[in-house]
């Protein structure tokens, strides 16, 4: 069950979106069997009226078809289990879950840890997407490294360009890459090993001013960084040029500001500070990268580990598992991301309806070019205001244009 409050009335949802957005979460290759018989069934339950949110609660059940196998193993009514585990696992959350609870049985823990619980967090981010997306805002992702093989240069996807992401084996937008990708999942697989990898989440059409540089906890960065590694198995999140960026010298580290007289607003030609400055965001593209560690239940299982019931050395039991979750991790990196844009995007600009919020960010919007920072002339003041408005009919008329290519991080 999941339960989305915030949203403001009017936003347009249906149980066909949520279901599309959960199947992309069981895309690419290295997965296990289990994808296809772990089916979604969704069923949205309260806070829309005829496919419209009403302002209240949105409440979304997700039925997993494979539960019946499950029913009397996990049943809530007194009874023994018949499959207990005691061989807990290296990497996962299983003993410490087990210490901390009193626990005998690591499946009291690991149904719990597993990565299951990220369909919630795809379903409730698909609602905020539909959100962004009335404000202008993209959200996609894309691998850039499995295993050792990772993509060379920047290469970025822009908002059209999902489908083809999508479309990848491993959701990869390198070919090249791509197909050392495929073969390192293939040699892992032979050996009943895991593989872990990066992706890149990436949000086009972000206003600026996101987050706060006065508010220790509503920084953007800080607010992406504790979403992101809250992902099971993140255990890496760079924003920008991350790691990169801190081997440089100042003078290389940052990104130049210059002014378009055209477009009349700020341009940053590199990415190196990922779209946010001082806890907010720039007004460019916003880019993170998340590391993903390798799955810790292997198909053949070597880990060394302790049964905690005859305190004996043994190895980590097999349970049904993938090669690699890396494609997946960043359809939910995507729902991870637009969960907070769409939040601080609330705080901003506030609204009991989807039409107030648009408003609001509008009238933001419009008045950037009157600000001191900006100093516009009231002659640059009334044609920035009517190239914005241009921009609206643009966009009104060509929802699906890719937007222009991202800068890049270490540019």
């Amino acid at each position: 069950m999941v339960i989305v409050e915030g949203l403001p009335a009017g936003l347009s949802v249906t149980v066909d979106e949520v279901a599309e957005e959960l199947a992309r979460r069981r895309l690419g290759f290295g997965r296990g069997p289990r994808m296809r018989f772990e089916a979604d069934e969704v069923m949205l339950l309260g806070g829309l009226r005829h496919g419209r949110t009403l302002g209240s609660p949105v409440a979304i059940e997700i039925a997993n078809t494979e539960w019946a196998k499950w029913e009397e193993e996990m049943s809530p009514h007194p009874g023994k289990p018949q499959k207990v585990l005691t061989r807990p696992r290296p990497g996962h959350a299983d003993l410490a879950g087990m210490q901390k609870y009193g626990f005998d049985d690591a499946r009291d823990v690991l149904e719990r840890a597993s990565a299951r619980e990220t369909a919630a967090r795809v379903a409730a981010g698909c609602l905020a997407k539909a959100l962004l997306g009335r404000l202008g805002v993209s959200v996609l992702s894309h691998v850039v490294a499995i295993g050792g093989e990772q993509v060379q240069g920047d290469i970025r996807p822009g908002p059209a360009d999902l489908a083809l992401v999508d479309g990848s084996a491993v959701r990869c937008f390198d070919p090249d890459a791509q197909a050392r990708m495929v073969e390192a999942i293939r040699a892992a697989a032979k050996d009943g090993d895991s593989l872990g990898g990066v992706v890149e989440v990436l949000a086009y059409g972000v206003p600026v001013g996101l987050g706060s540089h006065v508010h220790w906890d509503r920084r953007l960065d800080g607010l992406l960084a504790q979403a992101f590694m809250s992902v099971n198995a993140v255990k890496q999140v760079e924003i920008g040029g991350g790691y990169e960026v801190t081997a440089r010298r100042g003078s290389e580290a940052h990104d130049a500001i210059s002014w378009d007289s055209e477009a009349y607003e700020y341009r940053r030609e590199t990415l190196r500070a990922g779209g946010i400055e001082g806890g907010m965001s720039t007004g460019g593209t916003l880019a993170a990268r998340l590391g993903m560690k390798p799955l810790a239940t292997l198909s053949r299982p070597v880990l060394q580990t302790v049964d905690v019931v005859t305190k004996q050395a043994t190895v980590s039991f097999k349970e049904r598992t993938d090669v690699t979750a890396v494609p997946a991790m960043g359809v939910v990196a995507e729902a991870m991301m637009s969960l907070v844009l769409a939040s601080e995007a609330l705080r901003k600009f506030g609204g009991d309806s989807v039409a107030e919020l648009v408003r609001n960010r509008d009238g933001y919007v419009d008045a950037l070019g009157s600000t001191p920072s900006s100093a516009l002339s009231s002659r640059a003041t009334s044609v920035l205001v009517g190239v914005r408005k241009a921009r609206k009919v643009t966009a009104r008329k060509a929802p699906g244009a890719s937007a222009r290519k991202a800068p890049k991080s270490g540019g």
